[in-house]
């Protein structure tokens, strides 16, 4: 009987891959070309590419960035005519701003970006919560000009709030408090700001030059109504969210009502009333400017929605959190603050981030009421004869700038997602 039994007694040199599983061969294999389906896509999305590219590319290479009209433009080159854009930069960013005035908006910006630092961003100092408090009054200076004494009194109605929120919880339980806190700052706004202002105004009149509201514009506006409303719309938010939940039904029936009622109505309905009908609501001689106004309305829709989309975390939590809470002997809002809250947020973060992007493109809409918004200057800017005719490079730009902005808070959404990943 022949022996064919056979063992390998030393190892195989080892072998290269095959040529096409690596490198960029093996890549495109993999991605591009990895089936029959994938290879018609694959063809057919490069054709397309291609196709705009060529069509596209000869507009921009032979732009235009210096011309004083559409004509002129077309005389020197077909492509596309961006000098519009650099002729009309300063109104599209600040509308019809005092141009000798523009390093306020500018430095309103800059504290813009430093006092949403430490909210954002968890390394830099929390010392600077203080310039976060204090902005929106900032701001108002800034951008509105006048006397310090009516922001700075402004301000002090959340400090009588909470002194009033402090006492009364003391004495007649959190419920009454809550309702007597808010109607002693509303009262406070309404009646007590304008007349200690003008006795300190007669004073000391301290301030900067006035700027009035219909010398605002452009991205200026927009960012102003679209950050304000970012701003106040989160924590109001969170309060309605938990006030929807709440045990009190005094509190429940307020908050279900104003969320069920504001995302009844259309934006443009609220807007409207902010231009036409708010000013019958206010005391008799009283003025209010169109932009706070319509400020006040965005962040009020603004609000309604956040609270839905935060009240969709608060439900997806278990009841062992809850139960969790409870054990640890937390009361309410510690509990909420330590426990619940974070973990409900993370869940809300694409929702709330999306609801940000919205408000913020939304903004276009006070170009109805008159306000000259980035859009609304565009109208205007293709109204002179100058500019009559041209289109996309005016669109595209403005496209172009909420494009960034929205990205950027879309990214910062991610990161945040990432950064607060716990693997459950």
């Amino acid at each position: 009987m022949t022996n064919i039994t056979y063992v390998r007694t030393e190892m195989l040199p080892q072998q290269a891959p095959p040529p096409g599983e690596v490198g960029v061969v093996g890549w495109l294999r993999q991605n591009l070309f990895s089936g029959p389906f994938n290879t018609i896509l694959t063809i057919v999305s490069a054709a397309v590419i291609i196709f705009l590219a060529y069509e596209i590319l000869p507009w921009f290479t032979n732009s235009i960035w210096n011309a004083s009209s559409l004509s002129e433009c077309r005389e020197i080159a077909d492509g596309a005519c961006f000098a519009v854009i650099n002729e009309r930069f300063n109104q599209l960013m600040f509308g019809f701003y005092p141009s000798e005035l523009y390093w306020r908006p500018v430095l309103a910006f800059v504290l813009l970006l430093i006092a949403l630092a430490p909210v954002l961003i968890d390394t830099v100092p929390k010392k600077l919560l203080l310039l976060t408090a204090v902005y929106p009054a900032i701001m108002y200076l800034l951008i509105w000009g006048g006397s310090i004494w009516p922001p700075i009194f402004v301000l002090a109605g959340f400090v009588v709030s909470a002194v009033v929120f402090s006492v009364v919880d003391k004495l007649a339980g959190t419920l009454a408090a809550i309702i007597i806190a808010v109607l002693a700052a509303l009262f406070w706004w309404l009646y007590a700001v304008v007349p200690v202002s003008d006795v300190f105004i007669s004073i000391a009149d301290i301030g900067f030059v006035e700027v009035t509201s219909n010398q605002l514009g452009g991205f200026m506006l927009s960012i102003i109504i679209g950050m304000t409303g970012i701003a106040l719309s989160f924590p109001i938010g969170i309060v309605l969210a938990l006030g929807r939940q709440s045990d009190m039904p005094i509190v429940k029936i307020m908050c279900v009502g104003f969320i069920e009622f504001i995302r009844g109505v259309p934006l443009i309905t609220l807007l409207f009333t902010a231009s036409l009908l708010l000013g019958y609501f206010l005391p008799k001689g009283t003025t209010f400017d169109i932009v706070l106004r319509v400020m006040i309305m965005v962040t009020l829709f603004a609000s309604a929605y956040m609270a839905e989309v935060i009240r969709g975390g608060l439900a997806a939590l278990p009841r062992g959190q809850y139960e969790a809470a409870d054990a640890l002997g937390l009361n309410y809002w510690q509990a909420q603050r330590l426990i619940i809250m974070p973990q409900a947020l993370k869940i809300s973060i694409p929702g709330i981030v999306s609801t940000f992007i919205g408000l913020f493109k939304d903004t276009t809409l006070v170009s109805i009421i008159g306000l000259l918004d980035p859009l609304g200057l565009s109208s205007a800017i293709r109204a002179n004869q100058a500019w009559n005719g041209i289109i996309w490079e005016l669109y595209g730009f403005i496209a172009l700038v909420f494009f960034i902005f929205c990205f950027s808070m879309s990214r910062y959404s991610m990161y945040l997602e990432r950064k607060l990943q716990t693997g459950h």
